[in-house]
């Protein structure tokens, strides 16, 4: 948890400022055993949920940070880069993947933190840090920009997938504008007009793809057919807009642009039980071309994403600050690549 959402106790003070914090301090601030405490900080099981909270909130209230650089110099460089990443993701599982080999190309290892429904970022991150990560990796992040300012103070850090301004990190990602376009200057090219967007709403890439999406579509002089229905980057969310449109007392779109492959993997099934015919009557077209796009029975058309670049390029970033070799700030982005299958082609004649 973040310093500004700490909850302060009325009935104890901040440990004297004359000294760094410690452990100890920690354990006495929040009622219980170093050893407790260090279970927390290493991301070990051992401590509930309301412990793990209170003690990342006292560590923030006292300004304690667990010591990396004194472990590190007592027992050499870990060589050890932490990875964040969505366990649900399928994107993200492409990019843990493609870390890997290129970690060994440069002599590290790897430690993996995944953010599920009951383990938010700032959780995950922490417990990477308690791991001897010597730089930390973050898939798509969605924590705020001045948390990740603050992390990148702390640790090299670089984003993946994710564009941050003016902040202490190395930024690694798509051109996500012209891979938008591409698909709808592709859509148009097929003949379709009515073309509606299931955006990501403030996720990473999200307002991104929203953006080229309007333009390209207002470019095609179809600023009358813009529309955009909130979504996410999950089946669920992809499945909600299905119901909506089909809820509808109007035709359907003729062809949807998806936020991304999970996204549109959701329309896809809700559609398919429906009996909704893909392409003849509506096309879907998705974002990232994680492994599941690739699959016989979805062959879903899709934006790819250059993974395997994306993933050396990351590694080689986290490298080059942990060899002082240059200072963070770095942003660097790949092109993207339509991928046509089969779940889009021309819209049915009238």
């Amino acid at each position: 948890m973040s310093p500004q959402h700490a909850r302060r106790s009325p009935d104890r003070s901040p440990a004297p400022r004359s000294r760094k914090p410690t452990m100890a301090d920690v354990a006495a601030e929040v009622g219980v055993s170093r050893a407790l405490v260090s279970l927390v900080f290493r991301g070990q099981p051992g401590a509930s949920p309301d412990t793990r909270e209170r003690v990342f909130d006292a560590a923030a209230r006292l300004g304690y940070k667990p010591d990396m650089a004194a472990r590190l110099l007592a027992r050499g460089r870990s060589k050890v880069l932490g990875v964040l990443f969505t366990a649900r993701n399928p994107y993200h599982i492409d990019l843990v993947e493609a870390i890997y080999p290129a970690a060994e190309e440069l002599g590290y290892d790897l430690v993996l933190s995944a953010t599920v429904p009951t383990r938010n970022e700032h959780n995950a991150i922490e417990a990477l840090i308690g791991h001897r990560s010597e730089a930390l990796l973050l898939c798509g992040p969605t924590i705020p920009d001045e948390d990740v300012t603050e992390l990148g103070s702390r640790v090299p850090t670089v984003v993946i997938g994710r564009h941050i301004k003016d902040a202490r990190v190395d930024v690694v990602t798509s051109y996500d504008r012209p891979g938008a376009r591409e698909v709808v200057d592709y859509l148009v090219g097929l003949g379709h007009r009515d073309i509606v967007h299931v955006d990501a709403g403030n996720r990473p890439g999200g307002p991104e793809r929203r953006r080229a999406y309007r333009d390209a579509m207002r470019a095609h002089g179809l600023a009358d057919r813009v529309r955009v229905i909130p979504g996410n980057h999950s089946q669920e969310g992809g499945s909600e807009a299905a119901r909506l449109l089909l809820e509808e007392d109007a035709p359907l779109p003729t062809a949807v642009f998806a936020a991304n492959d999970q996204c549109a993997i959701g329309l896809l099934d809700v559609f398919t039980r429906a009996g909704v015919k893909i392409p003849e009557q509506v096309s879907i077209v998705g974002y990232d071309d994680s492994h599941i796009a690739g699959l016989s029975h979805i062959d879903l058309t899709t934006v790819r994403q250059d993974v395997p670049r994306l993933a050396q390029l990351a590694v080689e970033a986290a490298d080059e600050q942990l060899r002082g070799a240059r200072d963070p700030g770095v942003c660097l982005k790949l092109e993207s690549k339509l991928v046509v299958r089969g779940t889009s082609g021309p819209p049915a004649s009238e």
